[in-house]
């Protein structure tokens, strides 16, 4: 099993990123590829005479997935911007974008009490209108920057059992979906 994981953070030291590399630990059975390149898509525009070769990469990842994790922080009560501009791009032609019928999970972290649980609302809105089957479980991680180590590491046990659950779930919606 394969899944394509993308972090909606740039940010260097993110805790988004960190929890896709704590999600890789969780199952040796399944690969779990980090896809970096959110910083190099253009602003969406259809005008465009051809597909960006970095939007082109990111259809091919996900195509070759068996599943797609996102990690998203919250900005300003929502997804990142250049989250949002990737999905605007691979959402595109709607009848066939490569996320339709695909399964997703959401999981995300952020500094505050929250655990960034209103991005990861408005991402998996985003994700069913594309046409995304996105797994059931939730996976919010609040106060962050006291859930991970200055190395990334997950302090918690209980959240890295979370996370791993969470792993395991995706992974079996998507085993259910490809029978």
């Amino acid at each position: 099993m394969r899944i394509l994981a993308i972090s909606g953070s740039l940010r260097t030291g993110s805790y988004n990123s960190a929890l896709l590399a704590a999600a890789a630990e969780c199952r040796s059975e399944v690969q779990v590829v980090v896809w970096r390149g959110l910083d190099r898509i253009p602003a969406f525009n259809e005008d465009l005479g051809a597909v960006p070769s970095v939007v082109t990469s990111l259809r091919l990842a996900i195509a070759r997935s068996d599943a797609v994790l996102i990690a998203t922080p919250e900005y300003n009560g929502s997804i990142p911007g250049v989250l949002k501009n990737a999905l605007d791009w691979v959402s595109r032609p709607y009848s066939s974008n490569v996320l339709r019928g695909k399964t997703v999970g959401v999981v995300g972290a952020s500094q505050g009490t929250f655990g960034a649980l209103w991005a990861q609302a408005d991402l998996r809105r985003i994700l069913k209108t594309i046409g995304a089957e996105v797994a059931d479980r939730e996976l919010p991680v609040p106060m962050a920057h006291e859930a991970f180590t200055a190395e990334g590491r997950v302090r918690d046990p209980d959240l890295a059992c979370a996370l791993c659950a969470t792993i395991l779930d995706l992974v079996s919606q998507a085993a259910q979906r490809a029978a």
